[in-house]
C-alpha cells in the first residue's frame, strides 16, 4: 500500500524528509500551495492538477511513498528567496510540482494536468 503523508512548509518539509535519507524505495512528491480556509488551494493550476495526480498516484508502485508538500502562501511562494525555490534539492521554479526524489524524473506546471505524463511518472522504471 502506498504510504501517504501531508507536510506544511519549508523546515517540517526538511525535517520530515531526513527519514528518507537511506530508503530505496520510490518516493514521489507533490509540492502545491497552501490551502485557504475553504480547504481549497490558493494555486489554480494546483487545483487543476490535483484530481489527475491523484487518479494516476493509484498506478505507482504500493510499496512507494508519496508526500504532498504545501509550499505555503501565495506571497510566501512568490518571494523569490522562497527556500524551496533556492535549495538545489527542490530547486522548484513553478508549482504545481511532482518529482520522484532522488531522480531527474520531475513534470512542472501544466504539465502535472497531463494524466498520461502523470502517470509515467509513477510508473516508469530508471
Amino acid at each position: 500500500m502506498i504510504q501517504k503523508y501531508h507536510v506544511e512548509g519549508y523546515e517540517q518539509f526538511c525535517e520530515f524528509m531526513k527519514k528518507f535519507t537511506s530508503t530505496d524505495e520510490d518516493i514521489h512528491i507533490y509540492f502545491t500551495g497552501s490551502k485557504l480556509p475553504s480547504g481549497i488551494s490558493w494555486c489554480s493550476d494546483c487545483v487543476k492538477a490535483k484530481p489527475i495526480v491523484e487518479e494516476a498516484l493509484k498506478h505507482a508502485n504500493p510499496n512507494s511513498h508519496f508526500i504532498v508538500v504545501d509550499v505555503g502562501s501565495r506571497e510566501i511562494w512568490k518571494d523569490r528567496n522562497c527556500p524551496f525555490r533556492t535549495d538545489p534539492k527542490t530547486r522548484l521554479l513553478v508549482i504545481p510540482t511532482l518529482m520522484r526524489w532522488g531522480h531527474p524524473q520531475k513534470l512542472e506546471g501544466e504539465q502535472c494536468e497531463k494524466s498520461e505524463l502523470v502517470e509515467m511518472l509513477f510508473t516508469d522504471e530508471d
